[in-house]
């Protein structure tokens, strides 16, 4: 039977083919590293470790006798439990990382285990903004382009979707979506005075969802103070052009100085090798 010393078995874990699994948690919560032990695999050492951002001593079990390592940043977080599996609680966002399990079996065999953890924060209630293409004119159009602006305040790793509810026609929402499904595009006409459009949130851990009754904003006037969806777009692409021409113009400007000096430095300095006296 092999004989293993604490070195050796880190030092053999590297030479191993880990099995990677992806694990996913919220802030704040739990998550559970899965032990996963192989059928007919009789354990005598096991050794948890985070490897990322810095590689530390979680956990380990000896001949039967388990230890939690008090020295790493998950300090009163760690429970290791009967089957090996580790569990982390409360999650904190610098949690995410890579961790590995190395096991050793009564006849000195060995399996690795290497989980990626990602931890999130759960998802902020979304806000929509409902801007109206809409011509001139006091009375209510009896078609309406709205565009549908969806944001959270965190908008890390989120996704978004949409779902229309009040309507019996059947609707694909992938005709109409920019910027990642953030914006979405519709025509309402009076038919849809209570037709309810959902802007859902998500990330793998979460989910948040808000509703708004897009036509009611249709059968609004844009008043001097409103900006309909067209107002920004034409103030947006007006600023991106002056910018852009002026961007050109400096560089033009550079270049004209660049030459000019280039060409009073050339004259200088013939004129001082036609002037340099004889000797």
């Amino acid at each position: 039977m092999a004989v293993w010393t604490f070195q050796s078995l880190l030092l053999w874990e590297v030479l191993l083919p880990a099995v990677w699994a992806q694990v996913q948690g919220l802030m704040g919560g739990s998550v559970l590293l899965k032990a996963e032990i192989p059928p007919g695999f009789q354990v005598r050492d096991a050794i948890w470790r985070s490897l990322s951002p810095s590689e530390k001593l979680m956990a380990t079990f000896f001949h039967g006798e388990p230890e939690i390592l008090y020295d790493s940043r998950f300090l009163g977080r760690i429970q290791l439990h009967s089957n090996l599996s580790l569990q982390i609680q409360p999650l904190e966002q610098g949690d995410s990382g890579n961790f590995s399990l190395l096991l050793v079996d009564i006849e000195g065999r060995t399996e690795s285990r290497t989980m990626q953890l990602t931890v999130y924060e759960a998802v902020s209630r979304p806000t929509v903004q409902v801007f109206i293409a809409v011509a001139g004119g006091t009375q209510p159009p009896r078609t309406c382009q709205v565009f549908l602006s969806c944001m959270v305040p965190n908008n890390n790793a989120v996704t978004y979707s949409w779902q229309r509810e009040g309507s019996a026609e059947l609707w694909d929402p992938q005709q109409g979506l920019f910027m990642d499904s953030q914006v979405l595009r519709i025509s309402l006409g009076p038919g849809d005075e209570d037709t309810v459009y959902s802007c859902f949130v998500s990330n793998p851990v979460s989910w948040d969802s808000v509703a708004v009754i897009p036509w009611k904003s249709c059968l609004q006037n844009t008043g001097p103070g409103d900006k309909s969806y067209k107002d920004i777009l034409i103030v947006a692409v007006s600023i991106s052009l002056f910018l852009l021409l002026a961007g050109i113009l400096s560089i033009w400007h550079c270049a004209l100085c660049s030459g000019k000096k280039r060409k009073n430095s050339s004259l200088n300095s013939r004129t001082i090798e036609t002037e340099t006296p004889l000797v």
